[in-house]
């Protein structure tokens, strides 16, 4: 969330960097300032009557000393009506307040300079495409057809015990997703991050200081008799880790990781695009976060970048690295990069990581701050990524080493998974 004296002081920047998220902010920041401009009016009379309440107090006080009763019950009734036109006031700025609220949630985080123009995800802009895509033979499969060859998930169990987009992962299948969760949380805690097991609950306060809510209540499965969400991604209850905190300056970076199973309901989705792994109701992933010094954030995200490159070269998949434009930029997020694999068995890239930089879009929802040398409070930076979303990178993993005689295990995950072929 956009702090309103950022929103005053830049109204016209703002506005023209929005534009490049596709969202006009122009009508809603002129009711914003005029919102404020009223509550700042409401609170100086408030706070003027309030002065002459605690005068008249001490008047009526003297006056009943000097045995004045006449003269201090005047008084007396005149603290009262002074009284009940602070308390219509006082509702009167609570709901100028409440307006206030209402409308700073509507407006999304300020694009990063570098964003590029767009309306959606094909006028992303490719900065880098690392690795060669595997040539295979004629009789290659895509992952669903080898998952029923080598029986390694069972979607149609899945299907029966709950429904479309929660597979069953067998056998091989198992210890190969497993194996990846174990990869991926060794090479984020060799990099320096500290490992967490988050609940997969979340409460209202939480869904919105990462910025699902309001606006996303739709996309999220909701517990409704305890008002709890299933996670959508383990950033949210990561992130909240640190909401109402004051972090000192000589602990930044603060870097996690978690492995969590997340649940989206993904509504709408249907076609060939999501057949298979390839749009899931639930899905495992593993997530680095990071709370960071405002001027340093950047340096982090480029960081976090060749993080997740380093483990997709281990993993030996071709990988390209995308900028997202700003029509296919979040919400939330200032700057993203997407990284996306390339897919054998479908001819296709297939997204499997998302690394962005919110600036202090989420802290001013959580109250994230530090101290700075004056000793003076101000807005944490947050980032996060996936390192990585496991269904995609599972489904080009076994399409993109599929052989005739079986199907081969990059080398870094073999003493993981304890064989080198499945077949």
């Amino acid at each position: 969330m956009l702090q309103l004296n950022f929103l005053r002081e830049n109204k016209q920047n703002i506005i023209e960097s929005l534009k490049v998220k596709n969202f006009d902010a122009s009508i809603i920041i002129d009711q914003l300032i005029t919102l404020d401009d009223n509550r700042k009016s409401t609170q100086q009379q408030s706070d003027e009557l309030l002065a002459r309440a605690n005068s008249i107090a001490k008047e009526i006080g003297m006056l009943f000393k000097s045995e004045k009763g006449a003269e201090a019950n005047i008084l007396k009734e005149q603290s009262s009506q002074i009284k009940e036109e602070t308390k219509s006031l006082q509702t009167t700025l609570s709901d100028i307040e409440s307006d206030i609220w209402k409308l700073l949630v509507q407006i999304p985080n300020v694009p990063h300079p570098s964003v590029p123009n767009g309306k959606s995800d094909a006028d992303n802009v490719t900065i880098k495409v690392v690795g060669e895509i595997p040539q295979l033979s004629k009789n290659k499969k895509p992952h669903w057809d080898l998952c029923s060859q080598y029986q390694l998930i069972d979607f149609e169990l899945g299907n029966k015990i709950t429904g479309a987009g929660f597979p069953v992962y067998t056998n091989k299948g198992a210890k190969l997703q497993r194996a990846l969760i174990a990869y991926f949380l060794d090479k984020n805690t060799d990099a320096g991050y500290v490992e967490y097991q988050p609940p997969y609950l979340v409460n209202e306060a939480s869904a919105f200081g990462t910025g699902q809510l309001p606006d996303k209540e739709g996309q999220m499965y909701q517990v409704t008799q305890d008002n709890l969400y299933l996670i959508p991604t383990a950033e949210v209850p990561v992130t909240n880790f640190f909401r109402d905190v004051i972090v000192k300056e000589g602990e930044f970076p603060i870097k996690c990781t978690a492995y969590t199973p997340c649940f989206r309901r993904e509504a709408g989705s249907y076609g060939k695009d999501v057949r298979g792994l390839n749009r899931l109701h639930q899905f495992d992933k593993v997530e680095i976060v990071q709370v960071q010094h405002p001027k340093d954030s950047y340096d982090t995200l480029d960081v976090m970048v060749s993080h997740v490159a380093s483990i997709l070269d281990e993993l030996e998949l071709p990988y390209r690295i995308l900028r997202l434009c700003g029509g296919d930029l979040s919400f939330t997020s200032a700057l993203t990069f997407d990284f996306e694999v390339y897919s054998a068995g479908q001819d296709r890239w297939l997204e499997v990581s998302s690394i962005s930089n919110f600036e202090s879009y989420q802290s001013n929802r959580l109250k994230l701050r530090y101290k700075d040398k004056n000793g003076k409070n101000q807005l944490c930076h947050t980032l996060n990524g996936s390192a990585l979303a496991l269904p995609r990178i599972f489904a080009s993993l076994i399409e993109n080493n599929q052989t005739e005689k079986g199907i081969k295990i990059p080398k870094v995950l073999q003493p993981y998974c304890r064989f080198d072929i499945i077949d």
